[in-house]
């Protein structure tokens, strides 16, 4: 970190060389290239090209490997590949090394994941230009606290978590939101995760009178608790971990889920989806969140004039894209929220039936 400032001033001479041999943009893909994540990296770089090319761009990829300080190594190669913009960034570590000096080598970035609270406190105090269309944090509490007190305003609700520190904070999150909403769980607790029964839990349950469950943990987890409270007309939801392959137990029709809008779904997305399949590219995870932010990149730069950036451009625009209307935020996160209720019926989530969740019904 000491070392940026040098480090910037020396790689911004590297600028004119970098973009004197670019046709079109060049969009950075800062994504992990190896190891554990290559998936994932890989997912990024398929959406991401697959739009630049589309448009007459090219990607130049910078491996990710989400090590503290790994921001300036990541920043150099944006830099001396002369990218006019960069997309990916999984991790907040790739960030906060690089934003001063993507800020004035003026490469606007767009992160698909990376949400920290800080860092973003940090690019709207320091005008550093990053963008992100992930969730801003605390959305997914705030919007299911919403949807359970619209759902189940008169129930008897339990939220349950798996003990893991994501999953105990999302559910301490989402009481906190019910309780400002005059909303009390009648029962907050971890339950004991990765067990072949619920059944002694659901018992539990049901003696202290619960109606509705919110269930912070694994799919494996909340299928199984769903399985075993299947009778007693207990309402069971869970979150975006839901999104998930089954495991020993089968989630069973009927639970819901507050997770982001499935975009590979929507109609908006179908041409786009059959476009990367005729590539051999599966839309799923990261391709449609990547190919949009390199989209994003290609129409910002159609409105950059004398009088405004790139990175103004972005900020400021409305965007058709693969997920859907983007727009940030002041707090330069994306500025509709991307959760939605689904139910889980015929082997996918669906939008829920007219009497889905209701405390009563048989799950």
């Amino acid at each position: 970190m000491t070392k940026l400032a040098f480090t910037t001033a020396a790689l911004l001479s590297l600028v004119s060389a970098g973009l004197a041999e670019a046709q079109g943009l060049t969009i950075g893909v800062v994504a992990p290239l190896d190891g554990p994540f290559a998936i994932l990296g890989q997912q990024i770089l398929d959406g991401a090209k697959a739009q630049a090319e589309a448009s007459g761009n090219r990607i130049l990829p910078v491996p990710e490997s989400c090590a503290p300080d790994s921001g300036v190594d990541v920043a150099s190669r944006l830099i001396a590949g002369g990218a006019t913009a960069a997309v990916g960034f999984l991790c907040a570590d790739s960030l906060i090394g690089s934003a001063q000096a993507l800020k004035e080598a003026a490469i606007p970035v767009i992160t698909l994941s990376a949400r920290s609270k800080v860092l973003f406190e940090d690019a709207v105090k320091n005008d550093w230009p990053i963008y992100s269309l992930s969730p801003r944090p605390g959305e997914e509490a705030s919007v299911t606290a919403g949807i359970m007190a619209g759902l189940w305003p008169n129930s008897a609700i339990a939220l349950l978590d798996d003990g893991t520190l994501n999953s105990h904070e999302l559910a301490a999150n989402i009481r906190l939101e019910l309780e400002d909403k005059g909303i009390k769980p009648v029962l907050a607790e971890a339950f004991r995760p990765s067990i072949d029964n619920q059944k002694i839990l659901i018992r539990r349950l049901q003696k202290a009178g619960v109606t509705a469950v919110y269930v912070a943990g694994a799919r494996s987890d909340v299928a199984t608790i769903a399985r075993d409270a299947a009778g007693t007309g207990m309402a069971i939801m869970g979150g975006d971990q839901l999104i998930a392959a089954d495991e020993t137990v089968a989630l069973p029709d009927g639970v819901l889920a507050v997770i982001p809008e499935r975009w590979r779904e929507q109609p908006a997305a179908s041409a786009i989806v059959h476009a990367l399949g005729e590539r051999q590219i599966y839309a799923e995870g990261y391709v449609l969140p990547a190919h949009a932010a390199a989209q994003i990149v290609d129409r910002a730069q159609t409105t950059v004039s004398d009088k405004q950036d790139l990175a103004a451009s972005i900020s400021s625009g409305t965007f058709d894209t693969a997920v859907g209307k983007v727009t940030f935020a002041k707090d330069h996160f994306r500025a509709d929220d991307v959760y939605r209720l689904l139910e889980w019926r015929n082997g996918g989530f669906q939008p829920p039936a007219p009497a889905a969740g209701k405390p009563g019904q048989t799950q």
